[in-house]
């Protein structure tokens, strides 16, 4: 069927998204959907309004019918075609490589030791320096409130899977 021998009444009984399929087979190359939109909203003599009440339900029905295929850009087709694979090519596209950033990173923690003129040596003296009874002694209070809450008997029954987390 052409839609060159439908009347004005055919066309308006046809839904839109036959009229979207009879244009794509009497071009017989996918067209851009807003092009096919407007000759299809031109072909069923819609109003503005009534365009912009439609145009989503168009798109949405383009998706879901098995009849069409998108070829990217807002380029659709008839699937009928396509191979699979000549779909396929046409309408993936290679993932672009995105570059690791982990290498800069390292960089840049490089430059900021640089600029505050930090060695290893300097981190190591430093960490030196903390006091470590105080550390013991934090530890030591919070051991006795964890004791206090649930018990003594409770925590000596507590799984350890290493002798040193005790």
């Amino acid at each position: 069927m052409s839609l060159k021998e439908l009347t004005q009444e055919q066309i308006d009984d046809l839904s839109m998204i036959e009229l979207g399929s009879l244009i794509l087979k009497e071009k017989n190359k996918a067209i851009p959907f807003q092009d096919l939109f407007s000759q299809i909203a031109e072909l069923k003599n819609l109003s503005e309004e009534q365009k912009e009440n439609l145009i989503a339900q168009f798109y949405t029905d383009m998706n879901v019918d098995g009849r069409y295929l998108t070829l990217g850009s807002g380029v659709w087709g008839l699937k009928s075609w396509y191979s699979v694979e000549q779909g396929e090519e046409e309408i993936t596209e290679e993932p672009k490589k995105r570059k690791k950033k982990k290498k800069a990173a390292v960089e840049d923690t490089e430059d900021i030791h640089e600029d505050l003129d930090i060695t290893d040596e300097d981190i190591d003296d430093m960490l030196d320096d903390f006091d470590d009874d105080e550390e013991d002694a934090d530890l030591e209070e919070i051991e006795d409130e964890v004791d206090d809450v649930i018990g003594k008997d409770d925590l000596d029954e507590l799984d350890y899977d290493n002798e040193d987390d005790r």
